[in-house]
């Protein structure tokens, strides 16, 4: 049976500088909680330290104030850097999360993104990927109940533990950010964790989906595990509306700004195809999806074809449109995308068909049964056969 395909955002978030940054995050937490009616599945919350435009710097206390104003949606990290954060203070803070919210948080973990988050914190760049693996290690020994000393050069632990156990047993699900380097495949792969591959239709990333894809596979199967597709996620900026005409009209709001964000700042993995391009190429190139649901759908589907299956999309935010017409594209999506790409008016469309092709049958046995009830009840007038008993 085909996997079912989740719906989601992953809210970096991206926020012009000539906006007022409170109304900016209360409007994000406003997102979460349309997003919750109308039924998504998940979100996922970024953390950047630099840069002034994603303006989170800690997801989990985002999340924590999500999680009071939503039921249902679940509400991951995405990613927390692991280098930035000493790991029993992270393993602290998601077992805490994990509580808060019953379950329904999700760890996202990745070495960090912007490279002047690193210099701010005096880390080398090329340091990042292996802390990230060192941190983790320790972090699933943590979840696990047990103590811990380690000492690196950058982090030291001295019979540490964690004074709480997940509420997830054994431990909130995991998953790793993954663009175009093969490192997030490969620690995926070890430890059986979910893959988020933030960079899915860009040039780059959506090359290497299926390259890092089977190297998770193949560092699975030498450690004993499998790589479950239900727990890929692939993420991509989509705005849609009922006609093209529309959604390019929307994007006039935002699109320029959110792009020079881009120019302005150094390229980092996944997002040098968003650059110098006109919204033209950027659509052509299947970077970006600006139209209806049917182009959001053939977007599904071509990733589908490049990947086979997987667990989730995410809709990367990014404010192109004013905040309605932003809302409006998410309810468009679960009123015809979801649907769609699921089959779930499948067996509505068969009994439709089934009804339309047997019309005339249908008609004819209703009019029928109609004229035996008036020839009955005129006959009973002219007193051809006796009244039923009133």
């Amino acid at each position: 049976m085909a996997l079912k395909l989740r719906n989601g955002i992953f809210l970096a978030p991206f926020h012009p500088v000539d906006e007022d940054p409170t109304l900016c995050i209360q409007r994000d937490l406003e997102l979460i909680e349309h997003l919750d009616r109308l039924g998504y599945d998940e979100a996922w919350i970024g953390e950047h330290h630099s840069a002034g435009y994603e303006i989170i710097a800690s997801p989990e206390l985002f999340i924590a104030a999500a999680a009071e104003r939503t039921r249902r949606i679940r509400l991951g990290t995405g990613v927390v850097s692991l280098p930035y954060h000493n790991p029993l203070m992270v393993a602290d803070r998601i077992i805490q999360l994990d509580h808060q919210t019953k379950g329904r948080v999700m760890f996202g973990v990745g070495p960090g993104l912007l490279p002047s988050d690193a210099f701010q914190l005096g880390i080398d760049p090329s340091t990042q990927r292996d802390r990230m693996v060192e941190a983790i290690e320790v972090i699933l020994k943590l979840f696990a109940g047990e103590r811990v000393t380690a000492k690196t050069d950058w982090f030291n632990l001295v019979d540490a533990t964690c004074q709480l156990r997940p509420f997830t047993w054994p431990h909130p699900e995991i998953c790793v950010a993954s663009s175009v380097t093969p490192s997030g495949g490969k620690l995926a792969g070890r430890h059986g964790f979910g893959m988020l591959c933030v960079a899915a239709t860009q040039m780059g990333g959506y090359d290497a989906l299926g390259i890092n894809w089977k190297i998770a596979n193949d560092v699975a199967a030498r450690h004993g595990k499998t790589m479950d597709p239900d727990r890929l996620r692939l993420v991509g900026p989509v705005h849609i509306a009922e006609t093209r005409e529309k959604a390019f009209e929307n994007i006039k709001f935002g699109f320029d700004k959110w792009q020079g964000y881009f120019s302005g700042i150094s390229a980092v993995a996944g997002r040098q195809a968003m650059e110098s391009q006109t919204i033209d190429d950027l659509i052509k190139q299947n970077v970006i999806v600006v139209g209806t649901p049917d182009d959001a759908i053939a977007q599904i589907r071509r990733l589908q074809a490049k990947q086979g299956e997987f667990g989730c999309f995410l809709q990367l935010a990014h404010n192109w449109a004013d905040f309605e017409a932003t809302k409006k594209s998410y309810e468009l999506w679960q009123r015809h995308v979801t649907p769609a790409i699921n089959g779930a008016n499948a067996a509505r469309a068969t009994a439709f068909d089934w009804a339309r092709d047997n019309k005339e049958r249908f008609i004819g046995a209703a009019i029928s049964a109609a004229m035996q009830t008036i020839q009955k009840h005129q006959d009973e007038e002219a007193g051809k056969t006796p009244k039923a008993a009133e």
